[in-house]
């Protein structure tokens, strides 16, 4: 028997310390409900967690994005079915201007509503908002420029390619009144007509000139607004046209970079939708304004159909974001989260390996004691 060294109770405190550890971390996990606490505790599944953990953060916030989104074309299309129902009274007006049983007088009065009508088109295109951003001006509509100050894009169609294109030729000429006289408005000589050169496809015509706003359109969609306002009475030649696709709203819709919808939302103004120059008062002017007010119908619905399919998708990708959200929230909880029934059992097994652990010990403190009896 040896008293120097106790033996016994060093391997009895050695294994009663390492239950210890075990029992401490264990508690840890059951109080935390977290199977990794620190960096030690595995080092990959950690790293793993954190980047599950951002990216369930980025889909919730995008989540939200897509809600809202939903509620600004929901306050757009708002607004443009009011413009909607002032447009079908706009129709009543111009067909009983345009018959013959009325007066000039009661056209004048038709004149004056109208007139109304049309101002409040123009408010609720500056007052529409949402989050104190305004969405019928045009501050949400993709641009193009020209490289001819005098020439403006004022609008092109989804359709139309994010590219340059090339009009060989476009002659401009001052609008005369029935005595011949100028009316200062700008149109197109349909004389010499536009030339149009490389970019364009084969079919694209011009469909009208309205408010001194030309229209080129062709098939599947092809539509291209040129503003004529600033031109002169002149030939320009080998102007460039310059479709940029920017400048539409730009929803992050996802949590990585790149996941974003462009919500194009036109300027819905009255030159836009060829009714600037609408005026019933005379049953020759009158009979002309039923077509500004249809092709002014047709703008409507063309841009209700674009915010339409906008927010179908964006209800689409939040219901997909709760999906994703869901099978992201399950792994990470599979990696991260403790399993309370294994590790209770864990718990028991150690708090009883340390009960023992520390009898042990106490027991092998006592063995040097009994050398006493071969002193006596």
């Amino acid at each position: 028997m040896r008293i120097n060294y106790n033996v016994s109770a060093m391997l009895s405190n050695n294994a009663l310390s390492t239950n210890d550890d075990l029992l401490s971390k264990s508690m840890e996990r059951l109080s935390s409900g977290l199977k990794i606490n620190h960096a030690k505790d595995n080092p990959a599944g950690l790293a793993m967690g954190k980047r599950m953990n951002a990216q369930l953060r980025g889909l919730s916030v995008a989540a939200g994005n897509a809600s809202d989104g939903v509620s600004v074309v929901e306050t757009a299309d708002g607004a443009l079915a009011g413009v909607s129902d002032i447009l079908s009274r706009m129709k009543e007006l111009t067909v009983k201007a345009a018959t013959g049983s009325v007066t000039d007088d009661d056209r004048e009065i038709i004149q004056e509503e109208i007139q109304q009508l049309k101002e409040e088109i123009t408010a609720i295109s500056k007052q529409t908002q949402f989050n104190g951003k305004s969405l019928l001006n045009g501050e949400f509509e993709r641009k193009g420029y020209t490289n001819e100050k005098a020439l403006k894009v004022s609008y092109y169609s989804d359709e139309v390619q994010e590219k340059v294109y090339t009009i060989n030729s476009l002659t401009v000429k001052t609008e005369t009144d029935a005595d011949g006289k100028s009316a200062g408005n700008k149109t197109v000589d349909m004389a010499n007509g536009i030339s149009l050169g490389s970019g364009f496809p084969s079919d694209v015509k011009i469909s009208g000139v309205k408010d001194q706003i030309v229209t080129l359109r062709g098939g599947d969609g092809f539509e291209m607004k040129l503003d004529l306002t600033n031109a002169d009475a002149t030939t320009y030649t080998a102007v460039e046209v310059d479709v940029t696709g920017i400048g539409a709203m730009r929803l992050q819709i996802g949590a990585n970079e790149g996941q974003i919808l462009e919500a194009d939302i036109p300027a819905v103004s009255l030159r836009n939708m060829g009714m600037e120059s609408l005026d019933v008062s005379t049953q020759e002017k009158a009979s002309k304004g039923i077509s500004q007010v249809d092709g002014a119908v047709e703008f409507i619905n063309h841009v209700r159909s674009k915010l339409g399919s906008y927010q179908n998708r964006l209800e689409s990708t939040a219901g997909s974001l709760e999906s994703y959200q869901e099978s992201m929230t399950a792994a990470y909880s599979r990696l991260m989260d403790v399993d309370m029934a294994e590790e209770m059992t864990k718990y028991t097994t150690y708090q009883v390996l340390t009960q023992a652990g520390t009898s042990m010990v106490a027991q092998a403190n006592e063995s040097p004691s009994k050398v006493l009896q071969l002193l006596q």
